[in-house]
């Protein structure tokens, strides 16, 4: 419920506090979950202090309970340890400061971890985090390396050994968190998310050695999970051993499963390379040979067919065959002028024959009107009438006597 408060009527902090502590007395009892980072066990003290840290979101709360509550888990339980604490939340007035006094106190077993890692696994599985289209190839010769690891552990040696071993000009940016414990998960979200926005990081390979269910769990955190799928930047997981496999495993882009195998398996070997090169090298050097000795055998092959030794003989050959085809056409031709020329003797002939001049040579002549109609009948003409004699060698002019 809203006061009514201004700066001419404030409220007592007194008056707040004990209206903060009215509303939390108005709380029930709540189960809470979350990991042990502060115990307090004082020798003769009736009271156990210890705080409880949700490591997803980086939130702790102070928890107070009778000894006889923490004795009953006490070898089960230690700092580091993840709990279900049946608590009321209570308000201490005169520090103002929230804490829960616990009435009972559960250690969360690791069939009960497995079977809530199992239940994250599906759910995030079902939203598609662990497809297989999310993953994005490594590069093949990678700049900069980005290496989130425990400091000075055994996974960054391997690591840093293993790469510079088989590519000595492989640089790396290295970010030392804690791997285990209540810091882990926000340590390690933190390093992906700085090294995920250097453009010049290639890779980022997330590495630690070996250990218990417990040790691994930051691993398998959900908001490290959620932060690895949203890099840009292609990511390697190499987490503990080969049986190991946290949640990181199967929402990175590629799984080692040691540190050492993730440096092989994102540095290539420069001697495995050189060798490569000189196999490709020695393979397209066979390839151009067997190129030219196969050419060189056709050419042989070429040079020693008959056309090839004699290249005249060819033309040599169709020379005879034009000489006898001209031969053969100039016969042909000859043959049909010699024929066209007695046609046209022939033809000549009959018509020398059959013209008028030559009737006119025989002695003949031919009558003609003054108008040039030739006269044929003797009726035609009348006495006295004018013609004109047309013979082989002129003419001259006629008179018609009378008709006998």
């Amino acid at each position: 419920m809203g006061l009514n408060t201004s700066a001419e009527a404030p409220l007592p902090v007194g008056e707040v506090s004990r209206l903060i502590g009215g509303w939390i007395d108005r709380l029930g009892a709540v189960w809470v979950e979350g990991q042990i980072t502060q115990l307090s066990r004082r020798p003769g003290a009736g009271v156990v202090f210890l705080t409880l840290r949700d490591p997803s979101y980086d939130i702790s709360v102070s928890v107070t309970c009778y000894r006889q509550v923490f004795d009953a888990v006490a070898d089960v339980v230690s700092e580091g340890a993840r709990v279900v604490v049946h608590a009321k939340p209570e308000w201490y007035a005169p520090r103002g400061q929230l804490s829960l006094r616990a009435a009972e106190i559960r250690p969360v077993g690791i069939g009960e971890l497995l079977a809530r890692l199992e239940q994250l696994k599906r759910a995030l599985g079902a939203e598609g985090l662990f497809a297989l289209d999310r993953k994005r190839p490594l590069p093949f010769l990678p700049q900069l390396i980005g290496l989130v690891c425990g400091r000075a552990s055994a996974a960054e040696r391997d690591v840093l050994e293993n790469a510079r071993r088989r590519w000595p000009a492989v640089r790396f940016e290295v970010r030392n968190v804690a791997v285990q414990g209540v810091r882990a998960v926000s340590q390690v979200v933190q390093a992906v998310k700085e090294l995920d926005e250097q453009p010049d990081v290639d890779v980022i390979i997330v590495a630690r050695g070996g250990g218990s269910v417990e040790d691994l769990l930051p691993f398998s955190d959900e908001q490290l999970v959620r932060a690895v799928a949203d890099c840009r930047t292609p990511l390697v997981s190499a987490i503990g051993h080969e049986p190991d496999s946290p949640l990181l495993d199967l929402v990175a882009d590629l799984r080692a499963s040691t540190p050492t195998d993730a440096a092989k398996k994102v540095v290539p070997d420069v001697g495995e390379e050189l060798d490569r090169v000189q196999a490709l090298r020695n393979r397209a050097l066979r390839t151009v040979r067997g190129l030219l000795d196969r050419e060189e055998r056709g050419l042989a092959h070429a040079l020693h067919r008959r056309v090839m030794e004699h290249p005249h003989r060819m033309v040599e050959e169709r020379e005879h065959e034009t000489d006898a085809l001209v031969a053969r056409g100039r016969r042909v031709l000859g043959h049909l002028l010699d024929r066209a020329d007695s046609e046209l003797g022939h033809t000549h002939a009959r018509v020398v024959a059959l013209s008028p001049a030559a009737t006119l040579e025989r002695g003949y002549a031919v009558l003609q009107r003054a108008d040039g109609s030739v006269v044929r009948a003797a009726e035609e003409v009348s006495a006295g009438e004018e013609l004109r004699a047309r013979v082989a060698e002129g003419e001259f002019g006629v008179t018609v006597g009378p008709h006998a």
